[in-house]
């Protein structure tokens, strides 16, 4: 097999690099391969809607599966690429198939970080990427009193509220002391916090795992603070690994991660790299090398990598965004505000609408906004702009953002 342009990875960055390719008029021939069986689709609800039943699968296509047909992009599904042979431009599929590339894009994601401890094996233990991860948790659900969801980020937190929604009793664990500790500040960790324990969810921070206990499925859960809980089904999301091997042994640079440069290559010639697994100096990071788990970092640098390819080379200058719906809270993050030294507080926490601003040397870097789409549309503009706004003003959630905008 042998195509033009061969995109490794079924998900957002991947299915829409192929689109994108024939949106800008590339002609050659095109090859999506996907681990699973299924054509490109959206992974965001499956911890939301589609783990609610509000969401059937059909609905989380990219496109419907005639148009991979229509557009002439081939799927080569339930395939896993196991080695690269960067000279001579081509992969080879677990299978023992080989498959010539023009350029390749790699877009693999990441795979759960496991939870490696004693009972670890244990049927009931299970994490969150994929269709199929859903799908077993949806089979087992029935006989299922309690969950224990291992993970404070948008994952734990996001199956915590739909399990609640569903019914169970849930306890979430966060060895950290506080929720979010890695993607926001104190104020949106104490809120989430403040807003599970309402919700019935038993969670306690600064605690983890130190063994599953069960006969044939998992029965009890052994933490660190020498306590136990019984839980007949655990939800392990303590991030995910960059799915990067293959290029890392074919000479790529890379660790957490492969290095792209602002056009989303590697350091092997013809081979680009985006979305989950590809770590890039973000100049929203000031330049920090950094890994973005988005579907707007997918989406960006499908565009970067297909513009690369079309000889209209255009940087990868996106701004980062983000969120989260849990129960009636929709989270909008703007911005990345790992290097703030200040945090302003615009409207009350407990009118569940409210912004934390994010000031680094009094510039705007980034904003948390819950329930509050006016200040999250208006503010990733000036996040973007890198306007700075005395700390006094900001906190006056009856201005408007929009008037900080420099005329």
């Amino acid at each position: 097999m042998k195509y033009d342009v061969v995109i490794v990875g079924a998900g957002q960055g991947g299915g829409m690099a192929a689109i994108q390719l024939r949106q800008k008029g590339f002609t050659g021939s095109i090859a999506i391969i996907g681990r699973e069986d299924e054509p490109p689709y959206e992974r965001p609800p499956l911890s939301k809607e589609y783990l609610l039943g509000e969401k059937s699968f059909d609905r989380l296509y990219i496109q419907k599966a005639e148009h991979w047909t229509e557009k002439e992009i081939e799927l080569i599904l339930g395939a896993e690429v196991v080695t690269l042979d960067p000279a001579g431009k081509c992969v080879t599929l677990k299978d023992g198939r080989k498959v010539e590339y023009g350029d390749l894009i790699w877009s693999t994601g990441g795979d759960p970080r496991p939870l490696n401890c004693s009972g670890s094996e244990l049927k009931g233990i299970h994490s969150i990427r994929d269709r199929a991860d859903i799908d077993a948790i949806l089979e087992e659900l029935p006989d299922v009193e309690r969950v224990a969801v291992v993970g404070g980020g948008y994952i734990g937190l996001e199956a915590a509220a739909a399990l609640r929604k569903l019914g169970k009793d849930v306890v979430l664990l966060e060895v950290l002391p506080r929720v979010l500790a890695r993607v926001a500040g104190p104020e949106i960790s104490e809120f989430f916090e403040a807003e599970h324990r309402a919700q019935g969810v038993d969670l306690r921070t600064g605690v983890g795992v130190v063994a599953f206990e069960g006969k044939d499925k998992l029965e009890i859960v052994h933490l660190t603070d020498e306590t136990e809980i019984e839980a007949q089904m655990a939800i392990v999301g303590i991030g995910v690994i960059p799915a990067v091997a293959p290029l890392l042994a074919a000479g790529a640079d890379g660790g957490n991660g492969v290095h792209v440069d602002e056009y989303c290559r590697t350091t092997l010639e013809h081979v680009y790299a985006i979305g989950d697994c590809a770590a890039h100096a973000n100049r929203f990071a000031d330049g920090a090398v950094v890994r973005l788990e988005s579907v707007q970092n997918a989406n960006d640098q499908a565009t970067a990598a297909v513009s690369a390819i079309m000889d209209d080379p255009q940087p990868y200058t996106a701004l980062p965004w983000f969120w989260s719906n849990q129960y009636d809270l929709r989270l909008q993050t703007a911005g990345l505000s790992a290097l703030h030294d200040q945090t302003v507080l615009r409207g009350d926490p407990a009118t569940r609408k409210f912004t934390v601003a994010y000031l680094q040397d009094g510039k705007l870097i980034a904003l948390d906004c819950i329930n509050n789409s006016k200040d999250y549309a208006q503010g990733r503009k000036l996040v973007e702009a890198g306007v700075t706004i005395a700390p006094d003003e900001l906190a006056d959630a009856s201005r408007q953002l929009k008037s900080f905008m420099p005329s």
